[in-house]
């Protein structure tokens, strides 16, 4: 009999993969987790049941949500990551050898210690000695920081659940105050295709616009996530995500990527007509 993984993207659509066998599943003190292995996407991980990531595309996200603004920023030297629980965005930072310090904030210490042992791929950085574990509510958390970080990488799970309170205005007021006078703040900002999907990016799109004078959004494709069309939102004090885009910079590190490019960053600004009208009506 055939095992098969399905997650509902809609009343109407859903998504499956084909499971070669379950690995683990557990209940922690937050939500269900569950890691299984497919042939076509190899290991990957769900929280109550919705796709977190897979090895297969889980380097679209996390180089996204990492490299873009640490090609803007030309400095960043104190990194704060809430959520990221399965080590794929403090993978990709600790590349960077001129960051000092990585804050890292994740309410549910069994989802780090699940993908340490089944998604190494991911969480192989933990241990790098720049990253700072505290196993806490990132809306808690960011209240007793001011004035402190060059770049907030908000790498929560959906809007709701153990991550509803990481896409309230309070939260992103915070991040505003706990980011230094230049700092940047990076979110994934959801889907804008399916409507309970776009509702919720319109929601958090408009509460970062009331925190932060330059705010913008970029997209990537994501296969495994809802309709593959991901975006994330870019919030600044000072850098504009394009017209401040050190290029030439950012490829003098000789990073190896297999999605981001500095071309591409600028690309992935310029969004359809749709999500235009949609992003405009909350601004």
């Amino acid at each position: 009999m055939d095992l098969w993984y399905s997650e509902a993207h809609t009343k109407s659509v859903k998504f499956a993969i084909k499971v070669n066998k379950q690995l683990f599943s557990a209940q922690s003190e937050f939500q269900r987790i569950d890691i299984f292995e497919s042939e076509e996407f190899g290991r990957f991980l769900t929280l109550d049941g919705l796709m977190m990531l897979t090895e297969k595309d889980e380097f679209i996200y996390h180089e996204m949500i990492v490299h873009v603004p640490m090609a803007v920023h030309p400095d960043v030297k104190k990194v704060l990551v809430i959520g990221a629980g399965d080590g794929g965005a403090i993978r990709e930072l600790t590349r960077y050898k001129t960051i000092e310090s990585i804050d890292f904030v994740e309410i549910d210490e069994m989802v780090v210690d699940v993908c340490k042992k089944y998604l190494p791929q991911t969480a192989c950085a933990f241990d790098d000695e720049r990253v700072h574990p505290y196993f806490q509510d990132g809306l808690k958390f960011i209240r007793k920081h001011i004035d402190e970080y060059d770049l907030i990488i908000v790498d929560s799970t959906d809007p709701f659940g153990p991550g509803e309170g990481l896409f309230t205005k309070e939260f992103y007021g915070n991040c505003y105050k706990a980011l230094k006078q230049d700092g940047i703040m990076v979110n994934q900002h959801e889907s804008p295709f399916y409507e309970e999907d776009a509702v919720a990016m319109k929601r958090a799109h408009k509460r970062i616009v009331e925190s932060f004078a330059i705010s913008r959004v970029y997209q990537a494709h994501i296969p495994t996530y809802p309709s593959g069309h991901w975006l994330f939102g870019f919030a600044s004090k000072k850098y504009h995500p394009v017209r401040d885009l050190n290029a030439d910079k950012w490829n003098a590190l000789g990073l190896k990527t297999r999605y981001y490019n500095t071309n591409l960053h600028r690309g992935a600004f310029c969004l359809p007509n749709y999500v235009q009208e949609m992003l405009h009506d909350v601004e």
